[in-house]
């Protein structure tokens, strides 16, 4: 399978680019900066660019099989549409190449769907960015893709498990928490072997 991963050099996008790669699959990683990546492999293609560049996205994704997107901004805190600017570039790309495949991940709360006080606290001081991923999810769903969305709890930095709760109404009761590496798991997983087409769904340990 022929994968382009965007957001390829952060955290969660360079276990997932591994993770592929350990598979032998062919593996675009879409980059800002090719020198945060640090993979060598011959099935690697390493494109510099930016996910904002409409023109740029779209020859990136021509020839692919799969578009997965684990993209984020540096905006922090502060109000921004920069990930449903991405998001539309990435949808228009793959509608004019006619790739239709995608796994995005998202965060849980776009949905306003944890509960209890910690989950409306968290909700409201990453609402900026929730929204954000929101709108951008809204695009996927919009079009004739067969999209996953991925909503993780909180992200650290433990070892992949493989084994982590999935639930696709709200999120997994007591949920707090998932390392990165599971949630590069789940959005590779859903890919390959086809899974959760159509379905938004909130992962924890």
């Amino acid at each position: 399978m022929k994968l382009i991963v965007f957001g390829a050099s952060g955290k969660t996008g360079k276990l997932l680019v591994e993770q592929a790669l350990s598979d032998n699959h062919m593996v675009t990683a879409f980059v800002r900066n090719p020198s945060n990546l640090n993979i060598s492999n011959p099935n690697l293609t390493i494109i510099q660019g930016d996910a904002t560049n409409a023109s740029a996205v779209k020859k990136a994704i021509l020839g692919h099989d799969a578009v997965i997107s684990t993209l984020g901004t540096e905006t922090g805190l502060r109000k921004s549409t920069l990930l449903h600017e991405m998001t539309q570039n990435i949808v228009q790309g793959m509608k004019e190449q006619q790739v239709s495949r995608i796994a995005y991940m998202a965060s849980a709360g776009i949905d306003k769907e944890i509960p209890g006080m910690i989950g409306k606290i968290t909700m409201k001081l990453l609402g900026n960015v929730l929204d954000d991923h929101h709108n951008a999810v809204a695009v996927l769903k919009d079009n004739d893709l067969q999209w996953t969305i991925a909503r993780p709890l909180g992200l650290n930095d433990k070892p992949l498990t493989g084994s982590y709760r999935k639930e696709a109404t709200g999120v997994p009761k007591g949920g707090r928490t998932i390392s990165r590496a599971d949630v590069a798991d789940f959005l590779y997983q859903a890919i390959v072997n086809e899974e959760f087409i159509h379905q938004s769904v909130a992962l924890s340990d």
